[in-house]
């Protein structure tokens, strides 16, 4: 089954939209917060499409990434009862803020900087950050060192690997898609309760 290779040419359109900055922007702010959608899948195919504009595309994500952070951490600090609770109970979510909570005890700041710079779910840790009340300046730089390396670091790759690493990319898509579903179903069912 072909989704993964029709869903990239899909995104490489998107990538040299004139808008595409825009959209970046956009969803790099509201992953912070509550979307799933990973910023890398649009940053990576805008760096590998334009690698001239690869530092710029970056330093967006990063700007607006760790805006969209700083929202989630008001939101956690002052709208917890009325409006955050709700949803993360709505949601089923109450598992995964208590083991932020826990993360945060073991981990204190550097929790944020693990959470900025790997796949783990940044949004639960900056809303958290709030609702624990962490001292706001260090989180905000923390956020910016982690966003930052990450974003820079994707698209350093994409000009590195340039024609290169997208004809390997586009080769084996569909499997590296299908394998990372696969890993995201076993994670989950290992570690729901």
């Amino acid at each position: 089954m072909k989704l993964f290779s029709r869903m990239y040419r899909l995104v490489m359109m998107w990538a040299v939209h004139r808008h595409a900055p825009v959209y970046l922007s956009m969803n790099s702010f509201v992953e912070s917060i509550f979307w799933p959608v990973p910023v890398d899948v649009m940053l990576a195919p805008m760096a590998l499409a334009k690698p001239e504009r690869a530092w710029n595309y970056a330093t967006l994500a990063t700007v607006f990434s760790v805006l969209g952070a700083a929202f989630g951490y008001l939101l956690g600090y002052a709208m917890w009862e009325p409006l955050v609770e709700p949803f993360i109970t709505a949601m089923g979510y109450q598992g995964k803020i208590e083991v932020a909570r826990q993360w945060f005890d073991e981990w204190g700041v550097w929790v944020i900087f693990i959470a900025s710079f790997t796949p783990v779910p940044y949004k639960v840790f900056t809303v958290t950050a709030g609702l624990l009340q962490m001292a706001f300046m260090p989180f905000l730089l923390i956020s910016l060192v982690g966003r930052g390396l990450r974003f820079f670091l994707v698209s350093g790759l994409m000009v590195w690997g340039g024609v290169k690493m997208e004809r390997k990319l586009i080769r084996y898509i569909d499997l590296l898609g299908w394998l990372c579903v696969a890993a995201a179903v076993l994670a989950y069912l290992l570690l729901r309760n």
